[in-house]
């Protein structure tokens, strides 16, 4: 017991160790493949001491796939952190309140209704679904004060209609489905810089100031009567909180599609082992989505290659039994 708690009280020491292990599941994952190269081989490439036809592999398929796991992985586990600590719900994620289905519908509304769009469509058109998602819920809970449980509420009606549009386009255009399913699965195939150098700025710009805000959601999660008076301006910070939450699961899932549940499971892992503090929960939350996106990935292209296994069904088949599982945990306390 004593252990435990020695551990929690050492949130530094989890950030070396879980950096760690990033670096050595990206050196590992970046020899997964169709033609396998062995993590010696990857550090001799990436040094110049390597074969030249290692280093054109990795450095122009395998490198930037690694890039955008690392900068998805952070950016889903901290948005799903950020809307746990807003709406004060332990369910709450990108994927569970709606904003990932709203991304959803938009990119279907493009595969299948327009197939001749130029590739940038995409992304705009599902961090534009994601966004509209998130006005309709703050304005559908603004009458009521932008409640927490009511901020839930409202995310998963949203989340319900926008699939339930999802599934009338797939049937009602039954050949065009392939390309949606693909999309909708998630996965970081083919993902190259290009990608890369559109989801960067976007990330380096919104996580830190997701930092200087974490005290913010500290003053949250004490409730609205202490936080207002502690002086807090809640409806506020909240919308301001969603807000980045928002634009950080929006760029994310733009960019791979649907990868769900990494916004559920980081922060639960995180608040396990740092307890509540965002100043620490933050960080830890970002190390373990890019581990969760980092082994995902690996997975689905090391299992059977040349065939490549989106890395949103390894997610999902991780965090739909951990969702059931906080659920009956959380109607247990209740």
């Amino acid at each position: 017991m004593r252990h435990v708690i020695t551990l929690k009280r050492t949130p530094k020491m989890w950030i070396w160790l879980l950096s760690i292990l990033v670096t050595l599941f990206s050196i590992i994952s970046i020899g997964v493949g169709a033609i396998y190269i062995s993590p010696i081989k990857v550090i001799a490439a990436l040094t110049g001491m390597g074969a030249e036809e290692h280093l054109f592999i990795i450095s122009n398929y395998r490198l930037p796939r690694i890039a955008v796991a690392l900068l998805v992985g952070s950016g889903l586990a901290i948005s799903g952190t950020i809307l746990q600590g807003t709406i004060r719900n332990p369910l709450a994620s990108p994927d569970v309140i709606g904003i990932t289905k709203g991304a959803g519908l938009a990119a279907v509304i493009v595969i299948i209704l327009f197939p001749s769009s130029p590739t940038i469509v995409l992304p705009i058109a599902a961090f534009i679904g994601a966004a509209l998602v998130a006005v309709a819920l703050y304005l559908f809970s603004y009458k009521r004060g932008i409640r927490p449980a009511t901020l839930a509420l409202v995310g998963i009606a949203l989340g319900a209609v926008c699939n339930a549009g999802i599934q009338y386009l797939m049937i009602k255009f039954p050949l065009d489905a392939n390309a949606a399913l693909v999309w909708l699965t998630g996965s970081l195939w083919g993902r190259g810089w290009d990608e890369v150098a559109g989801i960067l700025p976007l990330v380096l710009i919104l996580i830190p100031v997701t930092f200087i805000f974490a005290i913010k959601l500290d003053i949250l999660n004490l409730g609205d009567d202490v936080a207002e008076g502690l002086g807090e301006h809640v409806n506020r910070s909240r919308v301001l909180m969603l807000i980045l939450a928002v634009a950080l699961a929006g760029v994310c899932v733009a960019i791979v599609g649907s990868i769900g549940f990494v916004g559920l499971i980081a922060p639960h892992i995180a608040r396990q082992l740092v307890g509540a503090k965002h100043s620490y929960l933050l960080p830890i939350s970002a190390l373990i989505g890019i581990l969760l996106v980092l082994l995902a990935d690996g997975l689905g292209r090391g299992l059977i290659p040349p065939i490549e296994i989106p890395a949103g069904i390894f997610t999902a088949v991780i965090g739909a039994p951990y969702f059931l599982y906080l659920l009956r945990r959380e109607s247990k306390v209740k």
